[in-house]
């Protein structure tokens, strides 16, 4: 009787029943708008409008998967129902806003602002705002903008602070009153970040200087090292650089870290035991993504302009170049399937996005969509960090 009740109230609100672990969400980022696709038809579903800027948008998804939080450069918090295909709520908290995550129990969501600077953390269920972080350094001074925002273990958020040279960890036991623990001259500038897969390591590239900076969350009491020192843009190299690398992206398999070079055509192999590059491999331009397939054996790099028409596959094993594909112009994001079979690319120049079987490199399949940019499948719900 329940279940019978159940789907008479589905099929009542004009849903038919179905999962969501095999759905997805892709940015359109010149309408401002967002496209639910079924990764196993390998077919769009519906399309969601009014998101504002979506310039630099990114998703974190709720634990059920059904539930879309998309984070906009206009400061846009969207709560999407990608079942319902709409919209459940929108908020703009800030004028200027990097990206966001979601809470470990997925209570909670939190977003990385440029103006004013600082964390707005707000409610999953309602978005009502929980708490607002400042990014004020110790002493008082101007705020500063947030950069980097993860979610951590034990219900944390992390952050660096480009401004001031800091990285914050924020405790989120009692949401209304976080405990911010504070670690000052991490090194210039931090532009982007990542924590490793399983949420140990929270890692900061700096844009002011060489190295990187590390903190070890299961032993924060250690401090932030450096590390990579000769990682950046090379104080005096005078070459360009088309767009710095996401961070994000790195690709991690067998303890080795698979790192795009800034503005080099190569990509950085780091053993992760000791943080200490060990071989770089040439690559056709400068990278952007490095990503790794989810069983670890393939490494998939796309690149900057004028090299951004093309896809390339590194083999972790031979840690060599093993396929190179001409996916189109303007390939800005790339996609696994959770089990790693099927990888999909926007191509934001052709108006499309592409899926590849990542074994034969075959074109499975090819989706018109306008000005494509990331794709966020729903099984990030179960990823720290993503």
């Amino acid at each position: 009787m329940t279940l019978g009740l159940a789907a008479c109230s589905a099929s009542g609100a004009g849903q038919s029943l179905r999962g969501t672990g095999d759905l997805g969400v892709v940015i359109a980022r010149a309408t401002g708008e967002l496209a639910v696709i079924d990764t196993t038809n390998r077919a769009f579903l519906s399309k969601v409008s009014g998101l504002g800027d979506l310039s630099h948008a990114s998703v974190v998804y709720s634990r059920d998967e059904r539930y879309a939080y998309v984070f906009g450069r206009d400061g846009g918090l969207t709560k999407v129902d990608i079942l319902a295909a709409k919209i459940v709520k929108r908020v703009i908290q800030s004028g200027n806003s990097i990206g966001g995550a979601i809470s470990q129990d997925g209570t909670l969501v939190a977003v990385a602002n440029y103006e004013p600077g600082g964390v707005k953390v707000f409610d999953a269920r309602t978005l009502e705002l929980i708490v607002d972080i400042p990014a004020v350094p110790e002493g008082g001074g101007a705020r500063s903008k947030v950069i980097g925002l993860v979610d951590a273990p034990g219900n944390r958020f992390v952050f660096s602070l480009w401004d001031h040279d800091e990285i914050w960890v924020a405790d989120m036991a009692d949401p209304r009153k976080p405990e911010i623990q504070k670690f000052q001259n991490v090194g210039r500038n931090p532009y982007d970040a990542l924590i490793t897969p399983d949420g140990r390591y929270y890692i900061a590239g700096l844009f002011g200087e060489d190295g990187m900076a590390l903190l070890d969350l299961w032993h924060p009491e250690q401090g932030v090292q450096r590390i990579l020192g000769s990682y950046g843009k090379g104080e005096d190299d005078k070459r360009p650089v088309y767009k710095m690398p996401h961070l994000e992206g790195w690709a991690i398999a067998d303890d080795l870290a698979f790192v795009p070079a800034v503005g080099r055509h190569e990509v950085l192999v780091i053993d992760m035991t000791s943080w200490r590059e060990i071989q770089r491999i040439p690559v056709a331009g400068q990278p952007v993504f490095v990503m790794a397939r989810p069983d670890g054996r393939q490494v998939w790099v796309n690149f900057a302009f004028p090299d951004y028409h093309q896809l390339q596959v590194i083999s972790s094993e031979s840690r060599e170049v093993i396929k190179t594909l001409p996916a189109g112009k303007g390939v800005l994001h790339m996609e696994f399937h959770p089990r790693g079979e099927i990888v999909w690319v926007s191509v934001r120049d052709e108006n499309k996005i592409i899926a590849y079987n990542t074994e034969t490199f075959d074109k499975l399949e090819e989706l018109a969509l306008e000005s494509p940019s990331g794709i966020f499948l729903s099984a990030r719900a179960h990823k720290p960090g993503l």
